[in-house]
């Protein structure tokens, strides 16, 4: 990246190719959902999860363009009896700039007490909303006497959970860290403006 904010779809599929996860099938899925609209920012995480003796792969991509979040999203299936050959489910969205409810930035600081403005986070989580998923914790109301028995319902809180991607700087990198944040701040300020 030239300046370090702006990103372009070549950027995007140079990082696709880093992650090396079925990267012309993660690319082609992406091209068709960004319908030749200019990438602004993006995000790849690509993570790798055990599921017993087996490895399990999945990359999320998040592309900002002027008007869209797309986001996709590759699964890998191991052959099995039903199914003798390995695949892979690819998918994507795209969402309305004007439908993101939330973007949400979760820093984790080793030694807070220590910290310096510009420090970089030891991992970043980031949680984006549409509306698409809610999430409903419940739990039961109480009056704050301990010997009250009656029943108060329920109290608690919806939440929009569409999206979370966790970029560690041990396991992904610093630089992936630092490309989430400029992701995270360009899709923070897209949002701001369509509101």
């Amino acid at each position: 990246m030239s300046d370090g904010v702006i990103s372009t779809a070549e950027d995007l599929r140079a990082a696709i190719e880093r992650a090396g996860y079925y990267p012309e099938l993660v690319a082609e899925a992406l091209a068709t959902a960004l319908a030749d609209e200019p990438v602004v920012s993006w995000l790849v995480q690509h993570e790798a999860t055990f599921d017993r003796d087996e490895l399990r792969r999945h990359v999320t991509v998040l592309a900002l363009t002027p008007t869209r979040l797309v986001v996709g999203h590759t699964d890998d299936h191991p052959a099995d009896d039903v199914v003798p050959v390995a695949s892979a489910t690819t998918s994507t969205e795209a969402v309305p700039l004007r439908q993101v409810g939330s973007v949400v930035v979760s820093r984790t600081l080793l030694d807070p007490v220590r910290y310096r403005r510009g420090a970089a986070p030891s991992d970043v989580v980031l949680t984006i909303g549409w509306g698409a998923v809610s999430r409903l914790d419940l739990e039961p109301a109480s009056c704050g006497d301990p010997e009250c028995d009656a029943d108060h319902g329920y109290t608690g809180t919806a939440s929009a959970d569409d999206l979370s991607v966790r970029v560690s700087g041990e396991g992904d990198g610093k630089a992936a860290v630092a490309q989430a944040l400029r992701f995270a701040a360009a899709l923070s300020a897209a949002t701001a403006r369509t509101a």
